[in-house]
């Protein structure tokens, strides 16, 4: 089995509690109760939305349909097929748990006693874990599949849709699908049996809310496209209502048949909803009381206790707000998964957490042209070291060989900046960027000239809280629809690197320290970028680049080699202004962990809203939310593959406590005090100066 690229995106169901539910059948059994359907992790994932209706390749269509077939010439029913599946799955996600377990142990065997046994050893299975973790993948993928093809129904049965929600359905006029939805033909696609295929290019909001029901709205990554995007045309209370008018009027309707269209329309509306709360529950429903409060009061008195779907959501609600009110520990808990119970409610990706590579080895390469000439000579494909199925070691080698007491963390002063190497600090600042990225959601860079980002260096003013901004200007979102702004946050924590940075080099009181730093911070994010920690490397960049400090004499002292590495951040910056997918190129994102730039994605969003979000008959151009949300699709695609460097949380407090110190400081003002910031002329030639002046001033006078 090959994985096509595509598995990792989804979020893997928790195989722990599939183990429970599922019923031990034989033959032809398959798991029962059709009024509950299998809805576990029913939230697409970011890949669905990146790579659309290319996410299902033909090896996935062609699996599904060979599965449970002992014959050539026999068929088998879905249901059975879910059962063989889920058994397949269960199956190879044990074995891989086990062979990362005994790789770990091999690994730290090897590590005491270096025998040539194990070292022989370690290559053989880390193929091996590379097969099996691709494998499990692609037994997800297919799961996927076989969800996404339940419960839609074809686009003509769409009117039906909007009228069975309607409480005044009887005086409704009958609806065309054409006054919805607006199509245009592609060439055939690969997988549709037709001579082509409809793409939808755009719709009314009623229209796209009913798009949601159609057969391939989950095939073709909509609903993931959706529920990033829907702010623009609809507010959060209107899509809620318009999910519970279906449920209301088909629950009551909807029989055991799964092949009645109201059984569809009821079970794809429970699918959706909870799509909606997987994904989107920080940004829609944790600030939004009033939201959080109509969906758990129609739940509880509207929902029927005995078909499940109340404990279900009820229990997911309960989930996601655990999640939520803890998401600040979530980089620190990285560690903790050691402990957690191998049976306990773990997923495939928190086993992934700990695999990485070798962060020793540099893996991000840049050519640059001689002089720099056009800053378009990097290279954009790069080369792959160590497979991704390693498992990162449970103790950092830095903290074993670092010489550096940090029982002075919080003194006063640069120390050490100086003595902590540029890796050691390279990791610790990126886990504390991690920490912040972690806390976004896709949906925080839409609509973020609302918030008063702008294409500038700083993007948030000092003077200007989070509160104040006003929202009326340049706002894209429907005006009744609340809007997160933990983008603000971002950037500002943002602005405060830059600033500490620039701060840190002007308060130093001798020339020979400022160069010392200076080397230290551009070593920082040369290894920031060739880890992939683009947003340090860019925070640096611009703390560097700050006026005051490109004035500084250091810089004509400081040595070439040192010098060079500030040309390559301003051309990483140039590559990461120049394409919004530029980091999703090839398979590199999947197996590398990477936090990009918060504010040059946010100005790659921006780029893509500009201009009108309709057409001339008012239908809303879902080609144009298409591209946007693929574009934020991949901060949850990063966000899937953390880095797992061991933190000292000691030199952390300390970056902390200088960070926090500097971030609102006057740099201007900080380096006026400071005499090594200005160009020194020698006493005897400042001396001579005075004397010839003097002379000539005297000679006039005569």
């Amino acid at each position: 089995l090959q994985s096509n690229g595509c598995g990792p995106g989804f979020a893997e169901e928790n195989t722990s509690s599939e183990e429970q539910a599922m019923i031990k059948t034989t033959g032809n059994s398959y798991l029962a109760s059709p009024n509950l359907p299998d809805f576990c992790g029913c939230s697409p994932g970011w890949s669905s939305a990146f790579y659309g209706a290319e996410c299902f390749d033909s090896e996935v269509h062609n699996y599904l349909n060979n599965l449970g077939k002992k014959k050539s010439s026999e068929s088998q029913n879905i249901d059975a097929k879910k059962v063989e599946l889920e058994q397949l799955l269960m199956m190879e996600t044990k074995n891989y748990r086990k062979t990362i377990k005994f790789y770990q142990k091999l690994l730290q065997k090897e590590r005491r006693s270096k025998g040539p046994e194990t070292k022989s050893m370690l290559p053989k299975l880390r193929g091996q874990l590379q097969e099996m973790k691709s494998k499990v993948q692609f037994l997800e993928l297919v799961k996927k599949y076989v969800q996404a093809k339940q419960w839609g129904v074809e686009s003509c049965v769409l009117p039906t849709v909007i009228h069975n929600g309607k409480a005044d359905a009887m005086d409704m006029a009958p609806m065309d699908e054409s006054s919805l939805l607006l199509y245009y033909n592609t060439e055939k696609h690969q997988c549709d049996s037709q001579n082509g295929v409809r793409v939808l290019q755009a719709g009314t909001p009623l229209g796209l809310m009913a798009y949601l029901y159609s057969r391939n709205a989950f095939l073709e990554g909509y609903v993931q496209q959706f529920l990033y995007t829907f702010r623009y045309f609809c507010t959060q209370e209107e899509f809620l209502q318009f999910l519970l008018d279906r449920i209301s009027s088909t629950l009551s309707s909807a029989s055991l048949d799964p092949s009645t269209s109201l059984t569809k329309i009821c079970n794809r509306s429970f699918y959706i909803l909870q799509a909606w709360i997987e994904d989107c529950y920080s940004v829609d429903f944790a600030t939004n009381t009033d939201l959080l409060g109509t969906l758990k009061e129609f739940i509880s008195s509207k929902v029927a206790s005995l078909n499940g779907y109340r404990e279900r959501l009820l229990s997911l609600l309960e989930d996601a707000s655990a999640r939520k009110s803890g998401s600040a520990d979530l980089c620190s808990g990285v560690d903790k998964c050691e402990e957690e119970s191998e049976e306990g409610r773990r997923t495939l990706h928190s086993l992934c957490k700990k695999l990485s590579e070798d962060v020793s080895r540099k893996n991000f390469y840049w050519k640059l042209s001689k002089g720099m000439g056009p800053i378009a000579q990097y290279q954009r494909e790069h080369l792959h070291t160590g497979p991704a199925v390693l498992p990162k070691p449970c103790c950092s080698s830095f903290t074993e060989e670092s010489s550096v007491s940090l029982a002075r963390a919080d003194e006063v002063g640069p120390v050490l900046l100086i003595e902590c190497s540029a890796q050691q600090l390279c990791w610790q600042l990126t886990l504390l960027q991690q920490e912040v990225f972690n806390k976004c959601h896709p949906v925080h860079f839409l609509n973020s000239r609302a918030l008063g980002v702008k294409d500038k260096c700083v993007a948030v003013p000092k003077a200007v809280s989070a509160e104040t901004v006003s929202l009326k200007v340049c706002n894209l979102f429907l005006s009744k629809c609340i809007q997160d702004q933990y983008l603000l946050q971002l950037l500002k924590n943002a602005d405060s690197i830059s600033t500490w940075v620039a701060a840190e080099i002007v308060t130093c009181h001798t020339t020979k320290r400022q160069v010392s730093l200076l080397s230290k911070f551009l070593l920082i994010a040369k290894c920031c970028y060739e880890q992939r920690n683009f947003a340090t490397a860019m925070q640096i960049l611009a703390g560097l680049e700050n006026l005051i400090v490109r004035q500084l004499p250091a810089w004509k002292i400081l040595p070439a080699k040192v010098a060079e590495i500030m040309e390559e951040l301003k051309a990483v910056e140039v590559f990461l202004k120049s394409d919004s997918l530029c980091l999703m190129e090839g398979d590199r994102f999947k197996t590398l962990p990477t936090i990009p730039s918060a504010h040059v994605l946010a100005m790659h969003v921006q780029q893509l809203e500009t201009g009108g979000f309709t057409m001339t008959n008012g239908a809303h151009k879902w080609t144009k939310l298409r591209n946007i949300a693929k574009v934020v699709s991949q901060v949850h695609a990063f966000q899937e593959n953390p880095y797992t460097y061991a933190p000292d949380f000691k030199l952390q407090s300390y970056l902390r406590q200088r960070i926090t110190r500097f971030k609102d400081a006057d740099i201007s003002a900080l380096a006026a005090d400071n005499c090594a910031n200005f160009h020194q002329i020698p006493a005897e030639k400042q001396s001579r100066k005075i004397q010839d002046t003097l002379r000539r001033m005297k000679a006039t006078f005569q």
